[in-house]
């Protein structure tokens, strides 16, 4: 089998994600959206209308690192992209999440952080 590319594992990462998003009942509204202020991986609708915007990190293996890539730099710039969508989709609720993929045992790993602006569960 073949070694994926980077930009092939960060697409199944985003893919995997996507269903996981989906499999709880939200709706993917966007993905890879991106603007001169920055890109966002996923924008969900949740299923109470929440408008979540998802950073997908995706790792070939455990071993180099996850989520704590998301620098206070890049989180900003995910922000200011968030708020140019928002400036044509208005919503109520906005939430920020980070998503890790990792291979394991043959299927894909997940761990999401929800609310990451406002301290992760």
């Amino acid at each position: 089998m073949p070694i994926p590319t980077p930009a092939e594992l960060g697409r199944a990462g985003e893919e995997t994600a996507a269903r996981h998003y989906t499999s709880k009942g939200d709706r993917i509204l966007a993905r890879n959206m991106s603007c001169p202020q920055g890109e966002i991986d996923l924008i969900v609708e949740a299923a109470d209308g929440t408008v979540v915007f998802v950073e997908v990190k995706t790792r070939s293996t455990p071993n180099f690192g996850g989520i704590e890539a998301i620098s206070p730099r890049k989180f900003s710039r995910i922000r200011r992209a968030a708020a140019v969508w928002l400036a044509g989709h208005p919503a109520h609720s906005v939430r920020f999440d980070a998503v890790l993929v990792t291979p394991h045992a043959g299927h894909w790993s997940i761990e999401c952080w929800e609310d990451i602006d406002r301290g992760a569960r």
